[in-house]
């Protein structure tokens, strides 16, 4: 069986780059293609120091810094791999990768982090934060998301089979494309992750500071409780309006290591998640510390937390309904056993990634074979 892997593009090790890590050690002697390759040669380890065949975006101007640019010219990019000679052409994609052309005695999987959310019911959010909302500007931009919903719609139809990343992100593929697609949660490397039963008297979050994630709300819920203790880990383009809600019991820590970071999510009380997200890694790398999680109720926090047991949810991305679940929190510490929140995480481990993929693609591939002969 020879076997293509798709992966939108190859700019750094992320939560998409860390699943296509999986996919490649389930299917080692795949070829790899996508759109960019600017990952550094130190770097590559992850990869399997495999080749890549890129697209004509990886050698035009500032492709290298500012790649988001050519997203107009993406689809036309992808759609130039030519994959004729390969019998199963897996996709890992959260934008383009899912439109590579495949023929009738192709099986086609794609592996969805989510539809471009951007493009679909996000896109007003996105507008807005990136101040492309209004003007000339605006309208070219909403133009051109116009012109990736269609082509986006229109080669879901070149999917054999999808598999969704949540069952939150399984609801979207149904809503845009109307096609079901089975879950198999993203491999989190709990391992790296020690338990630690002994917790100290400060709350954690940790994120790039991007609009969001929402760590100004966390900030600004914490500036209103002084009694309690907040650290905050990573930096981003949000790091002033962060900082600028900050009291004196936040402590912004900027960009730390992974070894710093394992530090404070093992002895923290609670780790605070204010995203939705399509499921969410960091979440249940707390959990693999034995740390309970106070998580927005939305998104693939619901499939990650277990509320009451790993953690609690607050039901508004507001500050008052955060504070009152950090309150609920505070009267009920001692019912989370660390012991059992350390159980939870290992349902999302590495091994049960690769024994669901596998088992998954193989059958599919079985059952493409009978129905070809």
């Amino acid at each position: 069986m020879r076997v293509a892997i798709v992966h939108d593009w190859l700019v750094t090790y992320a939560g998409a780059e860390r699943v296509l890590e999986q996919i490649i050690a389930c299917f080692p002697e795949a070829d790899l293609f996508a759109v960019v390759d600017f990952i550094p040669d130190g770097e590559r380890r992850f990869l399997k120091n495999k080749p890549v065949g890129t697209s004509f975006i990886q050698k035009l101007p500032f492709a290298k810094k500012k790649y988001r640019i050519y997203l107009p010219f993406m689809p036309l990019a992808v759609e130039q791999f030519d994959l004729s000679n390969y019998d199963l052409v897996i996709s890992s994609s959260h934008a383009v990768a899912k439109g590579v052309v495949t023929g009738p005695d192709q099986l086609h999987i794609s592996y969805v982090y989510s539809p471009m959310r951007y493009a679909w019911d996000l896109q007003h959010q996105y507008l807005r934060e990136t101040g492309m909302d209004r003007g000339i500007k605006g309208w070219l931009v909403r133009r051109e998301l116009h012109k990736l919903r269609m082509w986006d719609l229109r080669t879901a139809n070149g999917v054999d089979h999808f598999i969704a990343d949540s069952r939150f992100v399984a609801r979207r593929i149904w809503k845009i494309y109307r096609r079901e697609a089975v879950v198999i949660y993203p491999p989190v490397d709990v391992n790296l992750f020690t338990l630690a039963e002994q917790k100290e008297d400060f709350y954690l979050t940790a994120s790039r500071m991007v609009p969001y994630k929402r760590i100004d709300l966390i900030v600004e819920a914490f500036s209103h409780m002084p009694c309690k203790r907040l650290v905050v880990i990573g930096t981003g383009p949000e790091w002033d309006k962060v900082k600028a809600k900050s009291g004196a019991n936040v402590e912004l820590l900027g960009y730390q290591s992974s070894e710093v970071l394992r530090s404070y999510m093992q002895r923290a009380k609670a780790f605070i998640f204010a995203a939705e997200e399509d499921f969410g890694i960091v979440p249940v790398e707390a959990q693999a510390c034995g740390t309970p999680v106070v998580a927005y109720g939305k998104g693939g926090a619901l499939e990650t937390v277990v509320d009451g047991i790993t953690g609690l949810f607050f039901k508004e991305q507001t500050v008052r309904s955060l504070i009152e679940a950090i309150e609920r929190f505070e009267g009920t510490v001692d019912n989370f056993d660390p012991v059992r929140i350390r159980e939870n995480a290992e349902h999302f481990a590495v091994e049960r990634f690769r024994s669901e993929f596998s088992g998954f693609v193989n059958k599919a591939w079985s059952e493409f074979i009978a129905r070809s002969s």
